[in-house]
């Protein structure tokens, strides 16, 4: 039942780990100021999640990889939904009021 738990994949799993602290940690530290720019880059990120989660799921051997897929589609969909729902109320700042 748990053949998908190999070394390999063990260490892959640790890698995510890792990369969530340390981009925690890395946005944590960046200013107020940047954090729309910054945003619009993960949307452009998150568009490229999405199509490689959409593949993945496409070629899935196992249920495991199908679910993670589609929570990967998901989260990515709800990142990329959320970053322009903000950038579009920043924007808005910006308009003249009438």
């Amino acid at each position: 039942m748990l053949d998908f738990l190999t070394e390999e994949n063990l260490q892959l799993i640790y890698l995510i780990v890792l990369m969530i602290f340390v981009g925690i940690e890395l946005i944590g530290h960046v200013p107020s100021v940047l954090h729309t720019p910054l945003m619009s880059g993960a949307n452009a990120i998150h568009g490229v999640v999405i199509i490689g989660s959409i593949i993945v799921m496409g070629q899935a051997e196992h249920t495991v990889s199908l679910i993670l897929g589609f929570l990967a589609v998901v989260l990515g969909t709800l990142n990329v939904v959320g970053g322009f729902v903000v950038t579009d109320r920043m924007l808005e700042m910006f308009k003249k009021k009438k």
